[in-house]
């Protein structure tokens, strides 16, 4: 997710990948995920709450691990494109602490994780528009977060379908799928042109800059309304059959998924 308004008046300046540093705490939180998917792997199922500890540790590290690199892409496609502010406020790292707005960050997405599956990019990287050169390149910047999501999604299913993890155990498999199914959710979500979300970035740069600032305060609460149309039975109903006609095209099982998440919610 980025953020309408950042600094002004700094240089442009080119990208360049010498920026690029994995963070030690990413580093621990892709360690983290190495570490459950080879247990869940090899889960045998003979302890349930060591099957749902091991799903969610998975899932959530994985999601982490995805939130960093949506983040990292608007902050990579921004330097590319001349915002070099992006290099001294550490979005490179792919630190999670660094993409930090506490409502944004930590407290929604945790809120919609956890109560209905529902993902948002979560993070929030403050961009310097006016060093980003022209409307096509803001708006890219924009869409590069949950296009991040979109090839994640492909790439997981691809794996699924290719037959690479059929020596996994069923644990596995359901927590694979379920984490799929959140990169897919997260990509169509934050396509959406709601205020706050990346669909609205990607729009936003060809609006009246005075509607634009006016929008501005209200997206927190643009997000939260759509989280409340969600959880209409109705709405939750249709937006889950568009999902799961994606995840179909992508030969994820949509019932694997389900179990995924049963599993996720070790706490039920």
């Amino acid at each position: 997710m980025t953020h309408p308004y950042g600094d002004y008046g700094r240089s442009p300046a080119a990208g360049s990948l010498r920026h690029v540093r994995p963070s030690p705490i990413f580093l621990a939180i892709v360690a983290v995920c190495a570490a459950s998917t080879w247990y869940t792997w090899h889960d045998d199922g003979s302890s349930e709450a060591a099957t749902r500890t091991g799903v969610f540790l998975l899932v959530m590290s994985g999601w982490l691990v995805s939130l960093c690199l949506h983040e990292f892409a608007h902050a990579f496609a921004a330097l590319r494109s001349g915002d070099d502010s992006v290099v001294g406020k550490g979005y490179l790292t792919l630190d999670p602490l660094k993409y930090s707005d506490p409502l944004l960050s930590f407290i929604l997405p945790t809120i919609f994780v956890l109560l209905g599956g529902i993902p948002l990019s979560g993070g929030a990287v403050y961009l310097d528009r006016s060093a980003i050169r022209g409307r096509v390149r803001n708006s890219l910047v924009s869409a590069v977060g949950p296009l991040t999501n979109a090839v994640l999604a492909i790439a997981l299913a691809l794996l699924l379908s290719s037959g690479a993890v059929d020596g996994a155990s069923p644990t596995f498999t359901a927590a694979f799928s379920f984490l799929i199914q959140l990169q897919v959710i997260a990509a169509v979500l934050n396509l959406l042109p709601v205020p706050g979300l990346d669909g609205y970035g990607v729009i936003e740069p060809w609006l009246p800059y005075d509607f634009r600032r006016a929008i501005a305060p209200y997206a927190p609460y643009a997000i939260l309304f759509l989280f409340a149309l969600l959880w209409s039975p109705s709405v939750n109903g249709w937006f889950y059959d568009v999902i799961d006609h994606i995840t179909d095209a992508l030969d994820v099982s949509p019932f694997l998924a389900s179990d995924g998440y049963r599993l996720f919610r070790f706490w039920s």
